[in-house]
């Protein structure tokens, strides 16, 4: 195996992810990140059996198990009947729910145990090639390389990919806020209230902070885009009344929230490149496919991503493993945007179908065999062989 000069854009998931399983291979691996100090942006995730596959190979995934919680099943209730209309067990295997600051810890300390270098305050603008070598261009004008490959991991509003992708109606509002005490909830369950697909309330338990010793837990709550601003103009105590109105058991959970800057405001855009390679220059991640986060795949697909470029990598020259990468996870990806373009009107849209078909088709089957193996596949991330052989 040749030993590469490899810049990676991005200190995501996926692209730490990279790092640390090419770093190990022994390539000479330098990333790219906008901000002072690579951190994080966002709230609770979901690693499914997968992904942690993939941080078992990286060598991260006790820990990450230490921090998460273990979740065993997803639970979703309709409004006002309390009829279960999601119903979702993992089996023998379990989903880790985690604060994505976690999960980022976990992969950044690994990363800083090899070589990489780690290049802040790099906001990159674009890319050159030459001589099947690319050279990385920043905002201020700064070059560094060439590089024999630069991986791009840096989202979907990548400066460098080709995606175009569609914006959803619908994201949702996010917190992280401590377990509360006097909860009856579950520990080991993702819990969700529906009013028709319009409205869905949310509780995810993601377990402590990196040095935390606390429990917490991650809460959502759908809305369209378009209304945030006014969201934002609304009273805070107004909002909280809705979402107990809705779900009386989420109060506890609300006490921590005091204000409209407690939330975050995630917007969801669908879209998948079919080419996820050019000469020297590779997507992964959310640079090249995107979707909303109803099956809770996003991290794992871009752990996936990561993994199968290594493996390219470690085998073939760089010409081949790039083709050889996409045709490894095309597959996986294409059927899971499908799923999730297909599923998420079910629970975030102003359809009076969708839900009806929720709660009077999919629910019923989600009790009849071969359905729950299947949905129990779905969860798991592995309804298709994640990787091609």
């Amino acid at each position: 195996m040749t030993k590469l000069n490899i810049g990676i854009i991005g200190c995501g998931i996926g692209g730490l992810a990279a790092a640390a399983l090419l770093a190990k291979q022994g390539h000479n691996i330098s990333m790219f990140d906008q901000f002072s100090n690579p951190a994080p942006v966002g709230s609770g995730l979901m690693v499914q059996p997968v992904g942690l596959e993939v941080l078992s190979q990286i060598g991260v995934a006790d820990r990450a198990i230490s921090l998460g919680s273990k979740i065993g099943s997803m639970a979703g209730y309709e409004f006002p009947s309390n009829r279960k209309v999601l119903n979702v067990s993992y089996g023998k295997d379990f989903g880790l729910a985690i604060h994505r600051a976690s999960l980022f810890d976990v992969l950044y300390q690994q990363v800083l145990t090899t070589d990489c270098k780690i290049h802040p305050n790099a906001k990159v603008a674009g890319s050159e090639l030459h001589d099947d070598k690319r050279t990385i261009i920043l905002d201020n004008g700064k070059q560094h390389g060439p590089f024999d490959l630069v991986i791009d991991a840096s989202g979907v509003n990548s400066p460098l990919s080709p995606l175009k992708a569609e914006a959803l109606n619908y994201g949702a509002l996010w917190g992280t806020v401590d377990w509360p005490e006097n909860t009856k909830m579950r520990q080991d369950q993702l819990m969700q209230r529906y009013r028709m697909a319009s409205t869905m309330a949310g509780i995810l338990p993601i377990g402590i902070l990196p040095n935390g010793t606390h429990q917490k837990a991650t809460i959502f709550w759908s809305i369209r885009q378009n209304d945030y601003q006014s969201w934002k103009e609304q009273p805070i105590e107004e909002w909280k009344s809705a979402v107990t109105n809705l779900w009386p058991e989420f109060a506890p959970f609300l006490t921590q929230i005091t204000s409209h800057d407690d939330l975050t405001m995630a917007r969801y855009k669908h879209g998948n490149l079919w080419n996820t390679y050019e000469p020297a220059l590779v997507f992964i991640g959310d640079a090249a496919h995107c979707a909303s986060p109803q099956l809770g795949q996003g991290a794992n697909m871009a752990l996936l991503d990561a993994l199968a470029l290594s493996k390219m990598l470690q085998k073939l020259p760089i010409k081949k493993a790039l083709p050889a990468y996409q045709k490894l996870r095309r597959n996986h990806v294409a059927l899971y945007q499908l799923m999730s373009w297909a599923l998420t009107p079910m629970y975030q849209s102003d359809s009076k179908i969708m839900p009806w078909l929720r709660n009077w088709i999919l629910a019923p089957l989600s009790n009849i065999p071969p359905f729950p193996w299947l949905l129990t596949r779905t969860g798991c991330g592995n309804l298709i062989r994640p990787i091609r052989r």
